[in-house]
């Protein structure tokens, strides 16, 4: 796991440690010192811990102007014991809705297991964002992974989707692309 690292080709566009809005305003990453952990496996220094100790995110991308962010995740999303939705919530997504920000891609398919808790924050956050004509999209989640998200019917709150080569575009055209996607399923 320690050679997955967050997609780094939109870094020339965007980095949260640069940008003032950001929750990681400030942070400074070391290349080589691997410190956290995943199932006890070392992850790459670059991923940013926001409070979960089996779930790391990274922001790849906000426009402030469109009003959407990209987040890549990557570990174990676990509500059932660390309501890793509450703190990802609260400590993240509540920082960008405040800069108007409602909508919002996630990048899961390093989100290797999800243990469902309680719905009332996918909830709370999907109804914000629907109040701004928002959306959350989970983007190529694991197979095994989508079952237990299926299961407990969060994928009313969290729309999943398949995007074969994500990396292939520029973050206004992946978000356009979606956008649009998302716009059609719902007329």
């Amino acid at each position: 796991m320690h050679t997955i690292e967050p997609y780094f080709n939109w870094r020339h566009l965007y980095m949260a440690e640069e940008d003032i809005q950001s929750p990681f305003y400030g942070r400074s990453y070391s290349e080589f010192e691997f410190s956290q952990t995943v199932y006890n496996y070392y992850i790459h220094p670059q991923w940013d811990e926001f409070g979960s100790r089996t779930l790391y995110l990274k922001i790849l991308f906000v426009d402030y102007e469109l009003h959407y962010a990209i987040i890549e995740m990557i570990g174990e999303w676990n509500d059932a014991i660390e309501n890793d939705i509450m703190t990802l919530k609260r400590d993240i997504i509540d920082k960008l809705e405040n800069t108007h920000i409602s909508k919002f891609i996630l990048i899961t398919e390093n989100v290797l297991n999800f243990h469902s808790g309680d719905k009332d924050y996918y909830e709370e956050w999907y109804e914000e964002v629907a109040d701004e004509d928002g959306w959350i999209v989970s983007l190529n989640m694991p197979q095994s992974t989508q079952y237990d998200f299926k299961k407990r019917k969060l994928n009313y709150f969290i729309e999943l989707m398949e995007i074969e080569n994500w990396r292939i575009y520029k973050p206004e055209h992946l978000f356009q692309k979606i956008d649009k996607e998302i716009t059609a399923r719902l007329q």
